[in-house]
């Protein structure tokens, strides 16, 4: 953490508000110097985006979202409109004078982006994105589906949001989502806390969801990564998301991960059969897909 977002967090929370307020009003009246993503890492939830996000805003070239001591991720802007323009969303990044102070000090030039698992998952959002910033290059992060289930499930019981079991919650999935992606395709500006949180085994199928983006984007605009493989080599990952962009290797200082589940425990029984067996044809056909094999549980 920096000196300047430390002391962002021993402020008082009324100095905070200002400060907030006023990098609002700064950032909005500048939007127009200020030039949309570059880049975005897309999800999936619980397979490593924060972590990613946060390795990347340590490379001096990869700008995080303005002002950086917020240390914000995601503007939430193409899933949650809330009536928030183009004019809204740039603000949120940084003047086209503050990237050329960077490239002078860095040499190379200097990417914006934001990270939200939600963007994967949510099908609207591509087309979104495309309309806004057809030339930007999507990260997604792909994890063990029956792992990233539990994790999901784990993070939405530590977050006071589900009051049923693992068992219970993934025999309710379907009755609590029931109809949620159709109100969604009705309705640009809905936004389905539903689809988003109790979406525990539907959310491991991930063809769809990459063909979904591929509907609008051409492969070279895609980056697939395995989040096992960057748990287990941080700066070897890195090091391809940097190739990716086109930007210089970096050497990362801190490559602990970030919004980890606080509890550690393994997937109960017989869940992860279950769910091993629900996902080892969806698992197989990704395989097909990207040609490689993913060694994850149920694949064969």
């Amino acid at each position: 953490m920096s000196r300047l977002a430390e002391a962002k967090e021993e402020a008082p929370r009324w100095l905070k508000d200002v400060a907030n307020l006023t990098t609002r009003g700064y950032g909005l009246a500048t939007s127009s110097l200020r030039p949309g993503p570059d880049f975005l890492v897309i999800g999936t939830k619980r397979g490593g985006t924060t972590s990613l996000f946060g390795y990347l805003t340590q490379h001096p070239s990869l700008l995080g979202l303005f002002p950086e001591p917020r240390g914000r991720k995601s503007t939430d802007f193409f899933f949650k409109h809330d009536g928030r323009s183009e004019r809204w969303y740039r603000s949120h990044f940084h003047t086209r004078q503050h990237r050329r102070r960077v490239e002078r000090r860095t040499g190379d030039r200097p990417l914006g982006g934001e990270a939200s698992p939600y963007y994967l998952w949510d099908p609207r959002v591509a087309r979104r994105v495309h309309d806004l910033a057809p030339g930007v290059k999507a990260i997604a992060l792909l994890r063990d589906p029956v792992e990233r289930a539990w994790s999901h499930y784990q993070e939405r019981t530590e977050n006071g949001v589900e009051p049923l079991g693992f068992a219970a919650a993934l025999a309710a999935e379907e009755r609590r989502t029931d109809g949620e992606l159709d109100r969604m395709l009705a309705d640009p500006a809905y936004y389905s806390s539903a689809h988003d949180w109790y979406s525990y085994r539907a959310r491991g199928v991930y063809l769809p969801q990459l063909e979904n983006w591929l509907r609008v984007f051409p492969r070279e605009q895609l980056l697939v990564l395995r989040s096992e493989d960057m748990y287990d080599d941080v700066q070897g990952t890195f090091d391809r998301v940097c190739a990716f962009l086109g930007v210089s290797r970096h050497l990362l200082p801190n490559r602990r991960p970030l919004n980890a589940s606080r509890t550690r425990s393994s997937v109960p029984e017989p869940q992860r059969a279950e769910l091993a067996e629900f996902y080892a044809p969806h698992i197989r056909r990704l395989e097909a897909f990207l040609g490689r094999d993913l060694h994850w549980t149920g694949a064969s």
